[in-house]
């Protein structure tokens, strides 16, 4: 079974997602008790864009293993891209993760130094310390703060160093490889360090130090980035966020202090500079989505099915690359009048090659109910427009937030149908299209969504708020 489970993640990691289903389903075949198989299908399945079906089997996968916090953490992971999820079940499903595999901090006994106006360590915990999309805004931050006001440290769980980890690497103060260590040595190690303030940048995606963070090694801790949302975590004191993700009324669905702040959630790096987006010929229009294909739903495909209906001979350009979803997308849209020829699918790309596929699209469409963060800016900062729609949770008001930050609150609707027409009004002018070719990077690089020195100072007044305010020091 071994070698048949590494032959089914390296299929997984080459992005060979119908090969790598086959080979799980063939060993739950033969060993149905397999919850660490039944995760990885699960997994899968949400990369095939089967949002709905990998949460079942995820959720089948914590119930044949109760107590394996990791799985538990996939099963929270997933419930943000499915569209039955609404704030309230988000929050039911990791409160009930902390519930099994939190309640392990120690009772507060740090003894930081609390010296009023001193430096403050700060410590910042992650696997994902290279060219993850997480890079593209940790950078703008460990590059922004102000080394007088605060001390930083990486704790980094990387398995695959690259170029992004030595440039992250150069930003900190302090930059501590933990790989291999365990929670427990992990916790022991933070509190050695004296860390005042801890930042979780994973929340429950994968190879989370969530069980870490439970163990309380920091008298403030907080989590950011990873993806719009909380961790559940009684243990983890505050969560940032915005007034676009996060309007009052809703803090009651997270187990974290919601601090906003003052201007974006995020700031955004391109880390590169490659010519923007080719203008494009005057003639059909092409739309185009290069987010995750788990995003991909029938829900957000219908409305698409309806923006390229009222468009004549417009495209839609997708990243897809199971064949099984590829088939699925072209039947789904077939049954809402969008013949197939009109939908092209790519695989992945390096990111150069990535970034000039917006050299082919026009007009780019956010998913629902989780929105495009990284993808969205990769576009704008391109050049090529982003049309989004506010959706209930945090994780599908993230086009809210970054275009109300760049002044373009009208290529966000409030449904469907204002979805439709605002896709067709770009789509219809041209020179405004044209122009924004030339414009879209300029605007970018002069809002808040890149001034990385403006964010630092914002998250920084947050951390210095936060520390005066703890009294288990």
């Amino acid at each position: 079974m071994q070698q048949l489970l590494e032959d089914g993640l390296t299929h997984q990691e080459a992005g060979r997602i119908d090969a790598a289903e086959a080979v799980y389903r063939g060993i739950l075949l033969r060993e149905p008790r397999q919850a660490g198989v039944l995760n990885n299908l699960a997994n899968v399945l949400k990369d095939s864009g089967r949002i709905e079906e990998a949460v079942e089997c995820a959720r089948a996968a914590v119930a044949m293993e109760p107590g394996n916090a990791a799985i538990h953490s996939s099963l929270c992971y997933k419930a943000h891209f499915c569209p039955g999820f609404d704030r309230g079940a988000l929050f039911r499903e990791v409160r009930e993760w902390d519930r099994r595999h939190g309640g392990k901090s120690r009772p507060a006994e740090f003894g930081n130094d609390r010296s009023s106006g001193r430096r403050l360590r700060v410590g910042y915990v992650s696997p994902d310390f290279y060219g993850h999309a997480e890079c593209f805004f940790v950078l703008p931050l460990l590059e922004g703060h102000d080394r007088r006001a605060v001390e930083t440290h990486c704790y980094a769980s990387v398995r695959r160093p690259d170029k992004a980890t030595e440039i992250l690497k150069s930003c900190a103060h302090v930059w501590h490889d933990v790989v291999g260590l365990s929670d427990d040595e992990l916790a022991e190690k933070i509190r050695g360090d004296r860390i005042d303030i801890l930042v979780d940048l994973t929340m429950h995606m994968a190879f989370n130090r969530l069980p870490m963070f439970a163990r309380k090694p920091a008298p403030v801790q907080v989590t950011w980035l990873a993806y719009p949302g909380g961790t559940g975590l009684s243990a983890i004191d505050y969560r940032l966020t915005d007034q676009w993700m996060d309007p009052d009324g809703v803090d009651g669905f997270y187990a974290e202090q919601s601090v906003r702040l003052p201007d974006c959630w995020c700031c955004y790096h391109p880390l590169g500079d490659v010519p923007t987006a080719a203008a494009r010929e005057l003639g059909a229009v092409t739309f185009g989505s290069l987010n995750n294909p788990c995003k991909l739903n029938d829900s957000t495909l219908g409305t698409w099915a309806r923006v390229l209906r009222g468009v004549k001979d417009s495209r839609l350009l997708l990243l897809v690359e199971s064949g099984r979803q590829q088939e699925y997308i072209l039947e789904l849209m077939a049954r809402d009048g969008v013949v197939p020829g009109r939908i092209e699918f790519t695989g992945r790309r390096r990111r150069g090659e990535y970034l000039r596929l917006y050299d082919r699209i026009d007009v780019c469409l956010d998913p629902g109910p989780y929105n495009g963060i990284t993808t969205t800016c990769d576009a704008l900062w391109m050049g090529v427009p982003v049309v989004s729609q506010i959706g209930e949770t945090a994780a599908g008001r993230g086009g809210l937030s970054i275009l109300s930050n760049l002044g373009l609150p009208g290529w966000v609707a409030k449904d469907d149908g204002g979805f439709v027409r605002i896709a067709a009004e770009l789509a219809g002018d041209f020179e405004g299209r044209s122009e924004l070719r030339k414009t879209l990077r300029g605007r970018m690089v002069g809002s808040v969504m890149m001034d990385g020195k403006r964010f630092a100072r914002n998250v920084e007044a947050a951390y210095r708020w936060m520390w005066e305010r703890t009294e288990t020091i």
